[in-house]
């Protein structure tokens, strides 16, 4: 375990929700929700504190598509790949939001972790489609010149920040 690794906050977020197995969860949310992912560090802590085992803690947060065990970007871009947006051409869209940000093979997030580009199968938006979110902010009718435009804006967004 890592010295720099703040446990202190960790500890709160178990204090928020309770210290027993029945908390693993919604313990696993509000880490993720701090830092955009579950970090490494936490399992061991958590078997400590919840008194669980650690394949348990893990099998939860690899069972469930919302976490993530790799980091994320300040901005995570979820491209919609269901039926109704497949069908009005969202997989160009993605290949662009690729291509602008760099990201070859599997990488879905940039080196510099401002960007993260995902796939979902559904955003349940099919009315607006196709159509992807960033942030859980939704982008409808998107091209894949609108997309290249509104990463265009983010990125100006983090110089202004």
């Amino acid at each position: 375990m890592e010295n720099t690794f703040d446990y202190g906050a960790i500890d709160v977020i178990i204090d928020e929700y309770g210290a027993e197995a029945s908390s693993v969860i919604a313990i696993l949310q509000g880490v993720q929700e701090k830092y955009r992912y579950l970090p490494k560090e936490i399992f061991p802590y958590l078997v400590k504190r919840l008194g669980v085992s650690e394949a348990s803690i893990y099998s939860v947060a690899t069972f469930y598509e919302n976490f993530s065990l790799e980091p994320k970007g300040k901005y995570v871009i979820k491209v919609c790949d269901g039926t109704a947006c497949h069908v009005r051409r969202s997989i160009p869209i993605l290949e662009r939001l690729r291509s602008d940000l760099k990201l070859i093979g599997d990488r879905k997030t940039t080196e510099d972790l401002n960007f993260t580009v995902e796939t979902v199968s559904c955003l349940g938006a099919c009315g607006l489609a196709p159509v992807l979110t960033v942030n859980d902010k939704v982008y409808p009718a998107m091209t894949p010149d609108k997309a290249s435009e509104l990463l265009k804006q983010l990125k100006e967004e983090l110089l202004n920040a």
